[in-house]
């Protein structure tokens, strides 16, 4: 067995290692809290969020195929059909590693404009140490303080702005919201 130090946490290598397999199959991002605790901000979470294209059928079996074929297991269902469904009924569904309950990958398909923005100005994000695609630093802010609003969502969207504050896009920040306040809010 070979011994080391790595900065890398039980979290951190699992979505390495499934992000490395959804690749091949379609883009995808990882949004929500994963991007503040890649970054620095201690808190807990047992999940990663991750919104990808919508495939077809086929190409969602085969995707499926390997990460079986790769000692993950969906929680919902071992029935790719009904996982499909799932997804394409704007549901999501979580895959762990085989006998082990967490952590937790949440997917789900793209389902509105806001989604597919999303994955247009998908970003890797040197700060991480992962090689993964993220949301945008502006949309993750843009939706927590918009639309989330929890006390740990804003909490997150801080620690965003301090840790990318030479980065952070104000003016797309704003974009974004009205883009929530429309899709997501009904706000016209």
């Amino acid at each position: 067995m070979i011994r080391g130090i790595t900065n890398k946490n039980i979290l951190d290598n699992f979505c390495e290692e499934f992000c490395k397999i959804i690749e091949k199959h379609c883009k995808y991002i990882i949004v929500s809290g994963f991007l503040a605790i890649s970054t620095g901000r201690v808190r807990a979470t047992e999940d990663i969020d991750m919104i990808m294209e919508k495939l077809d059928k086929n190409k969602f079996i085969k995707l499926h195929e390997e990460l079986i074929d790769n000692n993950f297991v969906c929680v919902q269902s071992d029935n790719f059909v009904e996982i499909y469904e799932y997804l394409i009924s704007d549901l999501s569904v979580r895959y762990t590693f085989k006998n082990k309950p967490l952590p937790e990958m949440e997917i789900k398909f793209a389902k509105d404009e806001l989604d597919e923005y999303q994955l247009k100005t998908r970003i890797k994000l040197e700060k991480t140490g992962l090689d993964v695609w993220f949301g945008s630093i502006e949309m993750n802010i843009a939706f927590k303080e918009e639309y989330l609003k929890s006390n740990k969502d804003l909490e997150d969207a801080r620690h965003l702005r301090e840790i990318f504050k030479e980065n952070i896009n104000e003016d797309e920040i704003i974009k974004i919201k009205g883009f929530i306040r429309r899709i997501k809010l009904g706000e016209k």
